[in-house]
Parts: structure tokens; C-alpha cells; sequence
């Protein structure tokens, strides 16, 4: 059984909590104890309904404050796939939530509310969206009780979308009428909305093909460990442990350890604790080499025909998390897969407006929740590829030195 990561995007008050809550609930993965806990706190308890944004609601404080203040993961499985569900905040200053939530998910929903249509909200998640190459969004207009089902209202917004869509490269659009106070098309088609044809919320998550989006011709190895037993039984045993991120490697392929850019051949390939003759994307592995060549944690072996880019300069969009600004000449810790290594924020070239994408003039320093392009310079040489020719060696997080908190949410340019 696969699974999908996705992602809730809205505006305050728009139902993603509801929708959540909804999903889990008429799926059928929700404890009793759960359920029992809910029906007690639900403020519409006196007419028998159950508060189902409660089943999202993280700290008391939170709830008292009527908002989710972080990123709020939940999980949940059908007979046809398992599902993790990042909730994230829908109000502007809490951008790096977004983002973070964002970075592994394979699709986005886009709530919209029915008598609002698309709004600044709508369209700031919709770039982050683009900018982080979501492949998959689903836009769910929801409230579609409370303009009594319109088809036209739901037209018009799909028409309004979709013109934004396009500006911004969103390809794969799929567009859902429903109410989740009702659970109209959320898990079951709804009868309230007989004209709408198309499949169920739940329906088009269990079927969306995530598997097109691993990439198999880009072969990328990033190493992990290096295993090197030195026992009696296993004395000249030399294997490198990863997960391969793309592509496919196959006995007998030449390829080249980055940084150092040295070439040798695989002589064996294990997976699950056996020798097979390839393996591929997502997989974990352990690769054996031909040669007695140099490899520590943090190299990628790459196929020699397909070499990605390796350097120091690195032109990055960075999206700054922390509460202490990012001022130019700081230094830090870049993490990319495996590869963690010293850097410096050389300069601040541009500020991304998150609202309209334009580029601002280059602020003195980046604040919490800005996005910026940022020139990054490493201590050595990393092997990386541009974020939106391969997602999984273009994107990288910045590190504070002397905490360690991640900083920054970075994309290779």
C-alpha cells in the first residue's frame, strides 16, 4: 500500500479543520475513545452534532484562541492507501508553517469559501504551491450549503482559478464542490450536488498517481552510512547504505562519487537483505562498488552519463524561519540530504513578494516568513540540481550553528 502526503491550505475560518476532521470521521479513522472525547467538548452538542475541527485542535491554548498556530500532522489509512494530512495555518505571518508542511507533500487542497471565491489567502497559497513544485492540487470550494449548492457560483470560481492557475504553472488542477460541516463529496458523492459528475474528495486522493512523480531518470545516491563490519565472516565486506532518492542503478553501472568525482562500477546491489540485479527510486539500498574508492557519509553516487552540478556558489530561494533575522555574512549549517556542511549568506539579491510574486529591491536583512533569493557559499564542494528539474537534490535547509534549530527552508536555484 502507497502513500500520500498532502497538505490543507486556506483562509481563517475557510473549514480545513472541518475537512479533516470530516475525512477522518466518515472514513472510519477515528478511536471511540477519540470519538467519545470529541462528542463531550462539541460546542453543538446540545443539537446532537459533533465539532469535528476538535479532532485537528492541538494545545487547549490554541483552541482557546480559536486558531491552529503550527503545522498539526494527522494520519489515516482506506483499504486502497495510507495518507498523512499536514494542516497548515492560513494566516499570512505564519508563511514557514506553510512551507514546512509543504516541502514532502505530493498534493495541496485549496479550500475556497463558496460565497468569498478566490481571495489574497487563495492566491498566496497558490504560489507557495508553484514555488514549491507541488505536482497536485485539488481546489475544494467549500460552503456550497450556504449558496445553496449554485452551479454557477461554483463555475465562476473555477473560471477565476483557473486563470490564476495558469500564470502560475499549475498544471494538474482538480476542482471539488462540497460542504464539510455536511460531508457533501468529501468520502460518499453527494445528493445535495447532483450536477457536479465528477468523483468524490476521498475518491480523487485514493487515486491521484504519486508514483509519475518519482523521477527514474535521474540518478541520484546520496550516502548515509558507510557499513564495514570488519568481522571474521564479513572481513573485506564494504557497502554503502541510502535511500535512493531517483532513478534506477543497475549492476554493472559506471558511476561517479561527487564531490570528488572519482569513477568506478557497481558490483552488487542489496535491498531487504538480498542481492538483486536493480533497484530504484524510493528504495533503500546498499550499493557495492568495484573498486576500493573513497566514500564517506554526505558523497552521491551518480551515473556517469548524468552528472548533476557541483560547486560552492549556490543561488538559492530561501524561506527564513526563525525569529532572529538573516543578515548577510552569517554563517551556518546546510544540510542537503545527507550532505551537512559549513556555509555563509554571502549576499541578499532580491525579496519575494509572497502575495503577487514580484522581486523587491534587496533588503539590508530577510524577517521571519520572508522569502528571498539568497547567494550561499559552502566550505566544500556539494553535488546538487535546480529544486525544479529534481526536487529531492534541489532542496536544502539551513541550520543554526550553535542551536541547531533549522533556519531556513532553501530552494537551489
Amino acid at each position: 500500500m502507497d502513500l500520500l502526503r498532502f497538505i490543507t491550505a486556506g483562509s481563517v475560518d475557510d473549514g480545513k479543520s472541518t475537512l479533516i476532521g470530516r475525512l477522518l470521521y466518515d472514513s472510519k479513522s477515528i478511536m471511540i475513545d477519540q470519538l467519545e472525547a470529541i462528542e463531550r467538548q462539541s460546542k453543538n452538542k446540545e443539537e446532537g452534532e459533533i465539532d469535528l475541527a476538535l479532532l485537528t485542535d492541538g494545545l487547549r491554548a490554541e483552541r482557546e484562541q480559536g486558531i491552529t498556530i503550527d503545522v498539526a500532522y494527522k494520519y489515516f489509512s482506506t483499504p486502497k492507501r495510507k495518507f498523512i494530512i499536514a494542516d497548515a495555518p492560513g494566516h499570512i505571518q505564519y508563511t514557514r508553517n506553510m512551507v514546512t508542511g509543504a516541502s514532502n507533500s505530493d498534493l495541496i487542497i485549496i479550500l475556497i469559501d463558496a460565497r468569498s471565491g478566490v481571495v489574497e489567502q487563495t492566491r498566496r497559497h497558490s504560489i507557495i504551491a508553484s514555488l514549491l513544485k507541488l505536482p497536485h492540487v485539488v481546489v475544494a470550494i467549500n460552503k456550497m450549503d450556504l449558496v445553496e449548492h449554485s452551479q454557477d457560483v461554483f463555475n465562476n470560481i473555477v473560471i477565476d482559478y483557473a486563470a490564476m492557475a495558469k500564470s502560475l504553472g499549475l498544471e494538474q488542477v482538480t476542482y471539488i464542490p462540497i460542504s464539510a460541516l455536511n460531508g457533501d463529496n468529501i468520502v460518499e458523492k453527494s445528493t445535495a450536488i447532483s450536477w457536479y459528475e465528477g468523483p468524490s474528495l476521498l475518491k480523487v486522493l485514493e487515486n491521484v498517481q504519486v508514483q509519475k512523480d518519482i523521477n527514474l531518470t535521474h540518478a541520484r545516491f546520496p550516502v548515509q552510512y558507510v557499513i564495514r563490519p570488519q568481522t571474521e565472516e564479513l572481513h573485506d565486506y564494504r557497502g554503502y547504505a541510502g535511500k535512493l532518492v531517483s532513478g534506477v542503478y543497475k549492476k554493472g553501472d559506471t558511476v561517479t562519487i561527487l564531490p570528488s568525482g572519482t569513477s568506478t562500477t557497481i558490483s552488487a546491489i542489496e535491498t531487504g537483505g538480498k542481492q538483486v540485479e536493480e533497484a530504484f527510486a524510493p528504495q533503500s539500498i546498499i550499493l557495492h562498488l568495484a573498486d576500493d574508492v573513497d566514500v564517506s557519509r554526505g558523497d552521491v553516487i551518480v551515473k556517469s552519463d548524468d552528472l548533476p552540478s557541483v560547486g560552492q556558489d549556490l543561488e538559492v530561494l530561501l524561506c527564513w524561519m526563525d525569529s532572529k533575522p538573516l543578515v548577510a555574512g552569517r554563517k551556518y549549517l546546510l544540510q542537503l540530504n545527507s550532505t551537512l556542511v559549513k556555509s555563509v549568506v554571502k549576499e541578499i539579491s532580491y525579496k519575494v513578494d509572497v502575495n503577487t510574486l514580484e522581486q523587491h529591491q534587496a533588503p539590508e536583512q530577510a524577517v521571519l516568513n520572508d522569502i528571498v533569493k539568497v547567494v550561499i557559499k559552502t566550505a566544500k564542494p556539494v553535488a546538487f540540481d535546480a529544486y525544479e528539474k529534481l526536487r529531492v537534490n534541489g532542496g536544502a535547509i539551513l541550520i543554526d550553528e550553535t542551536s541547531h534549530v533549522t533556519v531556513g527552508a532553501c530552494m537551489i536555484q
